[in-house]
């Protein structure tokens, strides 16, 4: 089949060469003048892969969208609806509507707490139907032959069949998932439970991880089903699954932000830690549903408003005693 990647940053990059690799004609956009597309122009290479001759680059978004059949969306999440608005101004919304849109990016969006896949709805129409793609996994471990599982989640359970067959491998096991809300939610916000983690390594409290973990998968659990999805996705591989890959991993932006607060020494690296943006949406979900979120307001307290680390983890972990289950 024909696809096409728009984003070539270290994910975009990595969802080309991945479907290059399972047999796909593919082609990699990337905005004129970005410094990723230059590099990718002239060596074919990035810091974490090289590209085989067959994947075709371009600035191109027109030629990019319309000559492809499966659209791979893989930029920051942050800037979907702008992305969006571009694709509809251009006069390219309609075109998607014919296409199967995967996005492939992790989040909600900053002062609304909203989905990826509303945003899409809101900027093109019901006629877009978007699937996700989410899951453990690095582009460093990819590459290398190491083989991981994800899930691709949308409300269409023969087209996500279809797509499951489209795109396995032996390097990548898919599995689809039918709870859209929660696989989105629940990949969203392990990113925050990432920051906790890298924050507990900051301070030497590793041994407390297991309790983040426990603790964490509860309170997504109260919020996916009080937004009215099922809430045993917490504990598949788009949240409680990717744990391993975000929590432990020497490779996880968000773990190595959260330890980089602790010591002093994050300066800009905000911009690629996805759960910075999501802890604050997080936050607006929690008062539009009611539902406490001490670990995510724990986060969002110290990386938004310059708490102090150490102070706000102990009183996390100190709180008034109460049953597991709540």
């Amino acid at each position: 089949m024909r696809v096409a990647v728009l984003g070539c940053g270290r994910w975009g990059s990595f969802h080309a060469w991945y479907a290059a690799r399972v047999g796909h004609a593919v082609t990699l956009w990337g905005r004129t003048g970005s410094a990723h597309l230059a590099e990718l122009c002239e060596t074919r290479t990035n810091e974490f892969l090289t590209l085989p001759d067959d994947i075709r680059l371009t600035d191109d978004l027109h030629e990019a969208v319309q000559s492809a059949e499966i659209l791979i969306i893989s930029i920051h999440a942050q800037a979907l609806r702008s992305f969006l608005c571009d694709l509809r101004v251009w006069g390219l919304g309609e075109e998607l509507a014919k296409k199967t849109v995967i996005l492939c990016m992790k989040g909600l969006e900053i002062g609304t707490g909203k989905r990826l896949t509303t945003v899409v709805r809101e900027e093109l129409g019901s006629a877009v139907k978007p699937v996700v793609w989410v899951g453990p996994g690095h582009v460093q471990d990819f590459v290398r032959g190491i083989p991981n599982c994800m899930v691709l989640a949308g409300e269409d359970r023969e087209a996500l069949r279809a797509l499951v067959d489209v795109l396995g491998s032996p390097l990548i096991r898919f599995y689809y998932g039918e709870d859209l809300l929660g696989t989105e939610v629940g990949a969203a916000a392990k990113n925050v439970i990432g920051l906790a983690a890298g924050m507990l390594d900051g301070l030497s409290y590793a041994s407390l991880k297991g309790a983040l973990m426990a603790r964490g998968t509860r309170e997504l659990v109260r919020l996916v089903r009080a937004m009215g999805g099922d809430g045993e996705t917490i504990y598949g591989l788009s949240h409680l699954g990717d744990y391993e890959a975000t929590l432990f991993s020497p490779h996880s932006n968000n773990r190595r932000y959260g330890e980089a607060v602790v010591r002093g020494t994050a300066g800009d690296f905000h911009k690629i830690a996805e759960g910075v943006y999501t802890a604050e949406a997080l936050m607006a979900l929690s008062e539009d549903y009611g539902v406490d979120l001490p670990i995510s307001t724990t986060v969002y307290e110290i990386v938004t408003k310059g708490r102090d680390p150490r102070e706000q983890l102990t009183q996390l972990f100190l709180r008034a005693t109460k049953s597991e289950k709540e």
